[in-house]
């Protein structure tokens, strides 16, 4: 008996080894096969699907928080290169060109695309070294209204234009049925732009109509001086500026602007100005057009409703469209170890591509082709009216502060010249006069 119960105790065991060797190699061919591929996908699954075949750009910028076009042009760019990874690197607004360009000073940067805020940054990095010559070979630069021509560096091009303001006529088309006086016309002379502000002031104590308003900016008065492309900003010259100063300071004497040196005492924003309701005619870039759409949407401008935009007016003899603007660049670095991929997405965000994107956000970019005049034109609040739309078609763009490595230094000048004329400390005269020599001085 006990030989039989030891004999089944062996057949028993032996029938369990069996059934576990049977059980580790009963998975044929296809099972293992759907086993490796289970560990190929969940390695790219980790790996974020294309990483290990993928290029990732790092793309230096500032307020990415607040910034509605970035992450809709990355999305743009790697829907068409899903082989390309972009990383935005904020490195924060108030001093990004500092914190920029001491990043490219380092041997060891590895920021492929930058952007370039202002003039003086960027002649800084050219300066530097530190930015990719830009292939335009194959570019249209005619696009740019003009621009690109204006950053050249020794005929080179070092970024290209991908943000553009311009300067406009904002106006109060209440005011003027009130007064029973035609709209401002988008080809209108500055002496037809004075005599239409006159037209529909009131000075009546406490009833105030001003028919213009300028901004503490010199910019408001001195950029009407360099409209007609002959003088610029930085020459170190300026006795071109007595006429636009003789009319905004009559203008000012006999109340058709508000008083200069009342609004910097009080701090009034432009906007606000506008927003009262008694301003006829503001002359403003187009940064303007988002901010009122928005404030007047919520309430908070509820004096001003009905407004129009026409072109810049000009001296006579400049083509009506003339304006001046402010432009952001993009650039590929001189250390990028992409420098292709950076290049196409450089084209790409400055492109016309990049600008349609960039105005469905209600930002104007640097090309204003139909499609982004129409994306533009398009925002729930914007004028209805067809001299609106014209508006926002330039011929030519000159930028408020040209290209030159003095220009920080020559803006502190025009900003305290503007400052004694305005305020009648100087005569317009002596105020020209302490540009003229102030600004000689840095130039030599």
């Amino acid at each position: 008996m006990k030989n039989l119960k030891k004999v089944l105790s062996l057949v028993l065991l032996l029938s369990v080894v069996l059934t576990m060797v049977s059980g580790c190699g009963s998975k044929g061919d296809g099972d293992t096969a759907k086993e490796a591929a289970g560990t190929e996908a969940n390695t790219d699954k980790d790996s974020g699907g294309v990483s290990e075949k993928s290029t990732k750009i790092k793309w230096a910028v500032w307020d990415i928080a607040l910034t509605t076009y970035y992450q809709p042009l990355i999305d743009a760019y790697t829907a068409k290169n899903p082989d390309v990874e972009i990383e935005m690197v904020d490195l924060g607004s108030q001093d990004y060109m500092t914190a920029l360009a001491t990043q490219l000073a380092g041997k060891d940067t590895d920021f492929d695309v930058v952007l370039v805020k202002d003039m003086p940054g960027y002649s800084n990095l050219v300066s530097k070294n530190v930015l990719e010559t830009v292939d335009t070979s194959s570019m249209d630069l005619s696009v740019y209204s003009g621009v690109a021509e204006q950053i050249l560096v020794n005929d080179k091009l070092y970024a290209l234009p991908f943000r553009s303001d311009f300067w406009v006529l904002f106006y109060n088309k209440d005011i003027f049925d009130a007064a029973g006086v035609a709209y401002p016309a988008n080809d209108m002379t500055l002496e037809q732009y004075d005599q239409l502000a006159r037209a529909v002031t009131k000075t009546d104590l406490g009833n105030e109509i001003y028919g213009s308003h300028y901004h503490v900016w010199r910019s408001t008065v001195q950029l009407f001086g360099v409209l007609d492309g002959k003088n610029t900003i930085v020459d170190g010259n300026y006795d071109f500026l007595k006429p636009y100063y003789e009319m905004v300071l009559a203008e000012q004497k006999d109340g058709t602007c508000q008083d200069y040196a009342t609004l910097k005492t009080s701090n009034l924003h432009y906007s606000a100005a506008f927003a009262q309701g008694n301003v006829a005619m503001l002359n403003m870039g187009t940064w303007f057009i988002p901010t009122l759409i928005d404030k007047i949407k919520s309430g908070e401008f509820s004096d001003i409703k009905n407004w129009g935009l026409v072109k810049y007016p000009h001296p006579e003899g400049v083509e009506a469209g003339t304006t001046l603007g402010t432009i952001t660049t993009i650039a590929v670095t001189a250390a990028s170890k992409n420098k292709e991929i950076a290049a196409d997405f450089m084209k790409f965000v400055g492109g016309p591509e990049g600008a349609e994107v960039i105005a469905e956000t209600g930002t104007f970019p640097a090309i204003k082709t139909d499609a982004v005049l129409t994306a533009i034109s398009g925002l729930e609040g914007f004028p209805s009216d067809a001299e609106s739309l014209e508006a926002l078609k330039t011929v030519k763009t000159y930028l408020e502060m040209p290209l030159h490595e003095k220009s920080a230094e020559i803006e502190t000048v025009l900003n305290d010249g503007h400052d004694y004329i305005m305020t009648e400390t100087k005569t317009i005269e002596e105020g020209i006069t302490y540009m003229n020599e102030e600004v000689s001085k840095i130039l030599k």
